[in-house]
């Protein structure tokens, strides 16, 4: 609460909350100093509530993203502090409170090759919220659903996506959506105008295939299988319309 107080900071969670960015885009937005925005994102990640990584469009670039996950840790603890009662209660689980669900929300999911994080990301998306969400996932090169994919999702949540077609964007740019989740750097650069004027968000994933951030395998599956779970788990109130 502390490091949120900050007018500068809480822009910047506000901004960050609803997608990964890189410092130029926050300066423009924010309209102020390169430095000064530098110095506050430092003190957000210090405080363990901003995480950073280098593009891997263009290295020279770094992208900043919310810990959702931290910041709901850190305010519920905050809030515990002043009164038990203040805690909030549980999220929404896989499949709970789908009659409250915006109906007809549309979402769709780009990555590069559409065969591993953006199927994955379709899936739990479909997987959290139930039929009133449709969920699309589409690449910008599309390939086959790489296996190790399949078997994470299986292992972990019980979902199968061993049946996933890979789809070109291009073949889903006419439709219209709700929102537009860009789940690389590259598919950010390189993805269409779509309909209707969508919303855009950004999530700056590593890639599993060829373990940007970490060994490559299984594990890395894992921990993409994890960061999308807990980043949708964030965008469903979004899709509701209680955020």
């Amino acid at each position: 609460m502390r490091l949120l107080a900050d007018p500068v900071r809480w822009k910047l969670v506000r901004q960050l909350a609803s997608s990964d960015q890189r410092v130029r885009e926050l300066v423009k937005v924010l309209g102020q100093p390169q430095n000064l925005v530098s110095y506050h994102l430092r003190q957000l990640r210090d405080g363990g509530l901003v995480t950073s990584r280098r593009s891997s469009l263009d290295a020279r670039d770094t992208y900043y993203s919310l810990d959702l996950t931290a910041c709901s840790r850190a305010l519920s603890h905050a809030a515990a502090a002043v009164h038990p009662a203040l805690v909030p209660g549980p999220r929404t689980g896989p499949g709970q409170d789908r009659g409250q669900m915006g109906a007809g929300q549309r979402v769709l999911f780009v990555c590069t090759g559409n065969s591993g994080r953006s199927p994955m990301a379709q899936a739990l998306l479909a997987h959290r919220a139930g039929p009133r969400i449709q969920a699309v996932s589409a690449g910008i090169r599309p390939k086959p659903v790489h296996p190790v994919a399949v078997a994470v999702m299986r292992d972990r949540y019980g979902i199968d996506i061993a049946r996933h077609l890979p789809v070109p964007v291009q073949a889903v740019a006419g439709r219209r959506f709700d929102y537009v989740i860009s789940l690389c750097d590259k598919a950010r650069e390189a993805c269409p105008e779509f309909t209707g004027q969508p919303g855009r968000m950004h999530w700056s994933l590593p890639d599993p295939i060829s373990g940007e951030g970490g060994p490559a395998g299984y594990p890395a599956f894992e921990r993409t299988a994890t960061d999308l779970d807990a980043r949708i788990e964030f965008l469903l109130p979004v899709l509701t319309g209680v955020a």
